[in-house]
């Protein structure tokens, strides 16, 4: 059985090692960064300056050992000034020569994100697959979340997942610079 227990931003170093772990094969993660030696500092950085101290992040435990981890954003997050200068020059040192994609997937992204007030789901991942693991997370969130949600789907096979949990899709989301498919999805309150 998963238990899931939640984690605080002092836990960043587990919660970007086990994100780093489960998204090795992800395809908008190697579209960003095809060096996945870096994937644990790229999830450190964004946990750290993009989501901040404010994001409610879940771990779920199986026989004591962290198998997977799910990082929401509550509504009207924004982030401040010295975390959009944090975000920017962590993103540089760790993205390297590939940041414009960063920047390209959040401009690409901006545009099609809900204007109304949501949870963000910003990433959840399991690092062993097929095991209740991202089933669990999401159900724990879902109970937690006490209005709309949205997130980007990077795998098209996740997208079922997503909708027994009351996601739809809400469009597609091709990369420039010959990136992948991403997939929005919105869960009504």
């Amino acid at each position: 059985m998963t238990s899931i227990a939640v984690t605080s931003s002092r836990d960043l170093g587990l919660v970007s090692a086990l994100l780093a772990q489960a998204f090795a094969d992800d395809p908008v993660v190697r579209w960003m960064n095809p060096d996945p030696a870096r994937d644990k500092q790229i999830f450190h950085t964004l946990l750290r300056w993009a989501h901040g101290e404010a994001a409610s992040i879940d771990l779920a435990v199986r026989d004591g050992v962290p198998v997977g981890t799910a990082v929401w954003d509550r509504p009207g997050h924004k982030l401040s000034t010295v975390q959009q200068v944090g975000s920017m020059v962590g993103f540089v040192r760790v993205l390297r020569g590939r940041v414009a994609r960063g920047a390209a997937l959040e401009r690409e992204f901006a545009k099609v994100r809900p204007r109304e007030p949501h949870w963000y789901l910003g990433q959840v991942g399991a690092t062993i697959k097929g095991a209740g693991v991202g089933s669990a997370l999401l159900s724990t969130g879902i109970d937690r979340v006490d209005g709309p949600a949205y997130l980007e789907s990077s795998n098209e096979a996740n997208v079922p997942l997503y909708e027994r949990y009351g996601f739809a899709v809400t469009g597609e989301i091709t990369l420039p610079m010959d990136g992948p498919t991403v997939w929005p999805m919105f869960r009504r309150g």
